[in-house]
């Protein structure tokens, strides 16, 4: 008779099997309200007063499109919009997205000023995020966000004026780029937008998971990113299989307004959907630890505008605040009923303000 004696199992094993019960049990948790949330989403999706039913995304146009490969190897997508009817001295507009979205996420800002002809666009994709590649190994990092940002200033927009525009996590890559490189701005960037971002304030934001793990430190870090390297796959599955759920935690947490356009809430759960669990674990600590005031004095001699949503549950007004009050100059545009994608959920009011703020250049 042959006996098998049991392999130990590895840590990298137990790892992989914690996630895999884990994601198990939350399977089967949800399960019993599939069915409830699917009746529910059907039945809010299927708005006859949703204004951007019909609305198009993901389409628009560009003149010019590049994949720059970054010293780590990662491919970065750039997509660059010539103006139509130039205007001397008019500045590059730069479009720099956040955490788990894509440069879709300026779809109406973009919209306007392709549609205005005045302005030269330049939008690109996060390392990680949308068309751009991942990193091979490793964690993600704010100041190499800056220095990406910077790359692509160098390689489409070496020349000319320029206004640098973020949201969330693109605020903070903003902010990196002005740590690391102050003598761009009042020379080259003679403007800055910063949407529903934050500065530090990292405890007191309720992006939960970046907040719990700022407490509990890098051990904890550490267990999320290599349980996501090896069961990544399986948490991505047990995400497009809770869609609805998504598509509901969407709703709440990144709208402001009590109904907000079904096609908005499956337009930005499509690009929250596209980024990986690999990937947002291995952006957890830079989010976590980030805290750059200090660079905000950086933007003390050029215009600002600060916008951000009274109702965002991501990055909360007092974030907007405190920029505001280190930058006493700003511009300062608070918007009744929004959340934390104002810049989609209220583009209008966005769009004004952010056409006042370029006209005043």
């Amino acid at each position: 008779m042959n006996l098998r004696v049991p392999r130990p199992r590895s840590a990298a094993g137990k790892v992989a099997g914690l996630v895999g019960a884990a994601v198990g049990v939350a399977a089967a948790g949800l399960a019993a309200g599939v069915v409830s949330e699917r009746v529910l989403v059907r039945r809010l999706k299927n708005d006859p007063a949703d204004r951007y039913a019909h609305e198009v995304f993901d389409q628009q146009r560009y003149d010019e499109a590049y994949e720059l490969e970054m010293p780590d190897g990662t491919d970065i997508h750039v997509e660059v919009v010539e103006p139509t009817r130039p205007v001397p001295g008019r500045p590059t507009v730069v479009l720099v997205h956040g955490f788990c979205l894509d440069m879709g996420t300026f779809h109406f800002q973009r919209k306007l000023l392709t549609e205005r002809g005045d302005y030269r666009v330049v939008a690109y994709d996060q390392p990680g995020h949308g068309r751009s590649g991942r990193l091979e190994s490793g964690e993600y990092d704010l100041v190499a966000l800056g220095r990406t940002l910077r790359r692509v200033l160098d390689e489409v927009a070496p020349e000319g004026p320029l206004v640098l525009v973020g949201h969330s996590m693109g605020g903070m890559t903003i902010m990196a780029l002005a740590e690391i490189y102050p003598e761009l701005f009042g020379d080259r960037v003679v403007g800055t937008v910063l949407m529903a971002t934050s500065g530090g304030l990292a405890a007191e934001t309720k992006l939960v998971a970046p907040a719990l793990l700022g407490r509990v430190g890098a051990p904890v870090l550490y267990m999320m990113s290599n349980a996501t390297r090896y069961g990544g796959t399986v948490i991505d599955k047990a995400r497009r299989s809770t869609s609805n759920v998504a598509w509901l935690l969407t709703r709440k947490y990144g709208f402001g307004t009590p109904k907000p356009s079904p096609a908005l809430v499956s337009y930005v759960e499509t690009m929250n959907s596209r980024t990986s669990a690999d990937t947002v674990t291995r952006y957890l600590r830079t989010l976590a630890t980030h805290s750059r005031f200090p660079a905000l004095a950086a933007l003390a001699g050029t215009p600002v505008l600060v916008i951000v949503g009274d109702k965002d549950m991501i990055t909360p007004v007092t974030h907007s605040e405190e920029i505001v009050r280190r930058l006493p100059h700003a511009e300062f545009v608070k918007i009744h009923d929004s959340g934390h994608v104002v810049m989609l959920e209220h583009a209008d009011d966005v769009n004004a303000a952010l056409e006042r703020f370029l006209e005043s250049l």
